[in-house]
This record gives C-alpha cells, sequence and structure tokens, in this order.
C-alpha cells in the first residue's frame, strides 16, 4: 500500500519560514515525479512546485518562484517544500502527490497540512 504523509505545517508570522516534509512508504520516491499543491479556503487546487524521476530536474509556479523550494531526500524517501518569506496569502492546506512517469494524473494523494501565515 502506498502512502504519503505530510508533515510540518502550521503557524508562522509573515515573512517567516516553514519546512514541509512528504514521507512516502511503498513507493521509491527517486523513480516517481514528486509534486506539491496547495488549496486555500474557497480556491482551486494550485500547483506549487515539482521533482522529476530522472535527474531530479525541478519546476514552480511563478507565484512561488523564489520563495519555495522542492527537494528530495533518496535515502529517507521523503520529499520536502522549502517555504521561504511567507506571506498571508500563503495560507492554505499543502498536499504532496505521487505521479508514474510518462502519465498524466497524480493518483497518490497525502492527506494535506495546514499551514497559516499571520500579518
Amino acid at each position: 500500500q502506498v502512502r504519503l504523509v505530510e508533515s510540518g505545517g502550521g503557524f508562522v508570522q509573515a515573512g517567516g519560514s516553514l519546512k514541509l516534509s512528504c514521507a512516502v512508504s511503498g513507493r521509491t520516491v527517486s523513480n516517481y515525479d514528486m509534486v506539491w499543491f496547495r488549496q486555500a479556503p474557497g480556491k482551486e487546487r494550485e500547483f506549487l512546485a515539482v521533482i522529476g524521476w530522472s535527474r531530479s530536474i525541478t519546476d514552480s509556479a511563478d507565484s512561488v518562484k523564489g520563495r519555495f523550494t522542492i527537494s528530495r531526500d533518496n535515502a529517507k524517501n521523503t520529499v520536502a517544500l522549502q517555504m521561504n518569506s511567507l506571506k498571508p496569502a500563503d495560507t492554505a492546506d499543502y498536499y504532496c502527490a505521487s505521479r508514474t512517469p510518462g502519465t498524466i494524473r497524480y493518483d497518490i494523494w497525502g492527506q494535506g497540512a495546514q499551514v497559516t501565515v499571520s500579518s
């Protein structure tokens, strides 16, 4: 059974930092594309960043580029999202997900981690 479990969410003041972690079991992160999304209340799910299975190529949304960094720890089988210079607009539930290379749909999702940024 494949499971993704996010951790590291919480409350932070604007300008602060948080690091989210996604622990993966039942699937080797280096063999899959791993991604972070978020969803704020009343808004659609938003893509944040992806790290590819091959050569660890990364990409991120313009809204977080330069502030958020995705990384992978193959030894721990985890994926992280380092978030710096946080803004109240970053308040949302954050999700990691996994996709088999060459497919479109992210088929395995975590339960989410809540991040609240106060002004």
